[in-house]
């Protein structure tokens, strides 16, 4: 690659190198007119072009012009300070994306854990404002139910073994799922054990309270923070664990049935119509 594909600016004391087929991806952009010297605003300075704009937020304008995308740091706030150097060098592309703020800003994901631990027995019931992250426990956790095995003649003088029998969590909508651990009595007035296992861990465990934490560390580990507890009703002693994660928002992609060739600005699509 020749040394004159590339360009240097000096954006507010920042230096940026890059080729110049990256400044004109938008012909009607102030950076192209820059490049073929037709905007005096501009000048050479030392081998560099000097630019008197935010340094800074002109690395974010250079990111979209080399992959067409607008992806922001979760801590994002400058949006009107980047819409307005975008204003500047006429990329209305680019001014488009960031008129969707609502998408590009962070959004909480919320799920709540209800515990409830009566004699032998412990419920959970989690509720998630994402789907996503329901079906992911419910993936990992597992309930064995503890049944007797089918009993053969050498086996009636002798208590019969029991076998675990897997099932998944019940999921009485997208948003939540129901399971339970302990003991359980069955209808021939045995007594059965529940067991809950939550992958990747093997154990399984029949202590409401092991298994809460164990749910609990699961959820840390998936980038969860637990936000608070409090006690939903006095009556029946249930906990409530609420945790929240900073979903990343996605980037977005300028639409591609607009081409950077033909690329125009506001002033000239109003008089095509």
């Amino acid at each position: 690659m020749s040394s004159q594909e590339l360009v240097t600016l000096n954006v507010g004391g920042k230096i940026f190198t890059t080729r110049s087929s990256t400044l004109k991806q938008f012909p009607a952009s102030r950076l192209t007119r820059m490049l073929d010297g037709r905007d005096q605003e501009f000048k050479m300075v030392g081998g560099q072009i000097f630019v008197d704009r935010d340094g800074v937020l002109f690395s974010f304008i250079l990111d979209f012009l080399r992959t067409h995308q607008l992806l922001l740091p979760t801590d994002f706030s400058d949006y009107l300070r980047l819409q307005r150097e975008a204003l500047f060098y006429e990329l209305y592309p680019l001014v488009d994306l960031l008129n969707q703020e609502h998408l590009l800003q962070p959004r909480p994901a919320l799920v709540e854990v209800h515990f409830l631990s009566r004699n032998t027995q412990a419920f959970f019931r989690v509720f998630g404002s994402c789907s996503k992250t329901i079906e992911m426990l419910t993936g990992r956790i597992t309930v064995f139910i503890e049944q007797p095995s089918a009993r053969t003649w050498s086996s009636n003088s002798f208590p019969p073994q029991m076998t675990l029998l897997p099932l998944p969590p019940q999921r009485p909508s997208y948003h939540d799922l129901v399971f339970q651990c302990g003991s359980d009595s069955t209808t021939d007035n045995q007594t059965g054990i529940r067991y809950v296992s939550i992958k990747p861990d093997n154990r399984k465990l029949a202590n409401g309270t092991n298994v809460l934490g164990l749910l609990i560390d699961t959820l840390l580990m998936e980038g969860f923070h637990l936000v608070s507890t409090r006690t939903v009703s006095s009556e029946d002693k249930t906990e409530c664990y609420s945790f929240e994660r900073i979903k990343k928002p996605e980037a977005l992609a300028m639409n591609k049935t607009l081409k950077p060739e033909t690329t125009l600005m506001p002033e000239q699509s109003q008089k095509k119509k």
